[in-house]
């Protein structure tokens, strides 16, 4: 009987000890939908279990196979050089060990349904009716196509409620989530709400939200967090990184 390949859900790690805690939730999600996989939640740096710790274990417990969801919004360094060079590490202290990582979680057009989730419940705290721009914070990268891609998500989540929006980035890049806000009051526009586009609370995301509400936003709502969308979008990377893993 073959054995499905385990999944490691491979997160960024963070010493605020919010953030971990809310990948492990995101990860039970996960395994709520698929009790039949062996699924583990592992980060890169800063918070416990480590990537290599996850696969120790695993491979002690005789799995050969095992696909890593990169779980990471943009594909900036930790997706072009830490992830891949993690999985080259497990791969070089095990003989016999596949592993396969799959394409980073992303900016899938879904995930605005989650925004929108987050937003609401932010405008509800706020008893806020009405709105008159948006900024989507994210964490910003020296890559510029990292950044592009949070900007062309900006503009489709701007056209679906039919109001202006900009991208702005907690650190690396201008501009910073002060500046869109004022920007926008420069304008003239009294109603802003800003939306946090990270995967889980920390360092960056308050700091994003704390500059926005300072310059004048209304409202900062939170990050993504644990969603069934998000696990969703998980299962699928791994079921494509499980084909990728069968021999041909």
């Amino acid at each position: 009987m073959m054995t499905a390949p385990a999944l490691v859900a491979l997160a960024h790690g963070s010493r605020d000890p919010r953030s971990a805690a809310t990948i492990k939730a995101l990860v039970g999600e996960v395994k709520a939908m698929r009790p039949d996989l062996k699924i583990e939640a592992a980060f890169l740096e800063l918070s416990k279990p480590s990537f290599q710790t996850v696969v120790d274990r695993l491979v002690k417990q005789g799995h050969d196979e095992i696909v890593v969801v990169p779980l990471l919004l943009t594909e900036a360094y930790h997706a072009k050089v830490d992830v891949p060079s993690a999985v080259a590490e497990a791969q070089a202290r095990h003989a016999g060990l596949r592993v396969r990582a799959t394409r980073i979680l992303g900016l899938e057009p879904q995930f605005l349904e989650v925004l929108d989730v987050r937003m609401r419940e932010a405008l509800r705290a706020a008893r806020v009716r009405e709105l008159d721009a948006l900024v989507l914070a994210a964490a910003g990268s020296s890559d510029p196509l990292a950044n592009q891609a949070v900007a062309r998500l900006a503009r489709v989540w701007g056209a679906r409620h039919k109001l202006p929006v900009t991208a702005a980035f907690a650190s690396s890049s201008p501009p910073a989530t002060g500046e869109a806000v004022r920007a926008f009051r420069a304008e003239g526009r009294r109603h802003i709400a800003v939306a946090s586009l990270f995967l889980a609370p920390g360092f960056l995301p308050d700091r994003a939200a704390e500059l926005a509400l300072e310059a004048g936003a209304i409202t900062v709502s939170e990050p993504l967090g644990a969603h069934p969308e998000l696990a969703r979008s998980i299962l699928a990377r791994y079921a494509v990184g499980a084909v990728e893993l069968v021999p041909v």
